[in-house]
């Protein structure tokens, strides 16, 4: 476990570094919109920040496996980084501050890759949150900063708040009525979007979030995050854990009623 804090801190270093690139070149890019916003600029800071982050990585954790956005799954072994270095690209590219930069650790030791560290660090909102398994999930502006995060106690779907991404995505899964459904029962729904919702229900001021198609790379820091803050994070499917290729999270308390909603079929 002790191993685990001393990566806990080196991931926070891999996060000032893209930090520094990432909000340097969100700063210059040219922000005028006449349709869709021009990606490759975006584009082209998430590949370098990847890149900062794998040269960091193999000089410092040699024998870890890197699993990134760009460059796919480079080495093996029984740990391995998922890095998203732009998670929210779309809002980077239009210059909404609403993007982070996701990295995670997954150790393989008891069996099969579980994460067991997580850091999201959104410096255009000025927020980072991270979390060690066994080590509860804190946010602030450093490790010496920080607060405890705690999820909910709402445990009536009337009285909870869901945020969520798009609709579109389950609408093409065949689960949108179920999805409305469920937005007619909770108190309130909001789209945040990206990595902000998994965030917020680590906090406790967000109930119930879903997304319907994720990478690794969106849910992995994400799981470890709302489950040592007390939470539920699973697939669809009720999977523990990011493998699923989708996400529900909750305050535990109201994710079994979550999955029934998200799995009901028009």
């Amino acid at each position: 476990m002790q191993d685990h804090l001393d990566d806990l801190r080196f991931a926070h270093v891999l996060a000032d570094t893209a930090d520094a690139t990432n909000i340097d070149r969100f700063k210059a890019l040219d922000l005028e919109v006449e349709t869709k916003p021009d990606s490759a600029l975006a584009n082209e800071a998430e590949a370098a920040v990847e890149k900062l982050i794998r040269v960091q990585l193999q000089r410092s954790r040699p024998r870890d496996a890197v699993l990134g956005e760009g460059d796919g799954l480079q080495g093996n072994g029984p740990r391995c980084w998922v890095v998203d270095a732009i998670d929210g690209l779309e809002n980077y590219a239009r210059g909404v501050p609403v993007w982070a930069t996701q990295i995670s650790l997954l150790d393989a030791s008891e069996g099969s890759y579980q994460p067991v560290v997580g850091v999201v660090s959104a410096p255009a909102l000025g927020r980072r949150w991270w979390a060690v398994k066994g080590h509860g999930a804190f946010t602030g502006r450093s490790l010496s900063s920080a607060t405890r995060m705690r999820v909910s106690r709402v445990s009536r779907l009337p009285d909870a708040s869901l945020a969520y991404s798009t609709l579109t995505g389950w609408e093409e899964l065949g689960r949108l009525n179920g999805f409305l459904n469920l937005s007619r029962e909770v108190w309130r729904t909001r789209a945040y979007g990206d990595f902000w919702p998994y965030m917020m229900v680590a906090e406790g001021v967000v109930d119930i979030c879903a997304d319907p198609e994720l990478s690794p790379g969106d849910m992995a820091a994400n799981a470890v995050i709302v489950t040592e803050a007390g939470g539920d994070f699973t697939g669809l499917d009720g999977t523990p854990g990011p493998r699923s290729g989708s996400a529900a999270a909750s305050n535990g308390l109201l994710h079994d009623e979550l999955l029934v909603y998200l799995n009901e079929r028009h």
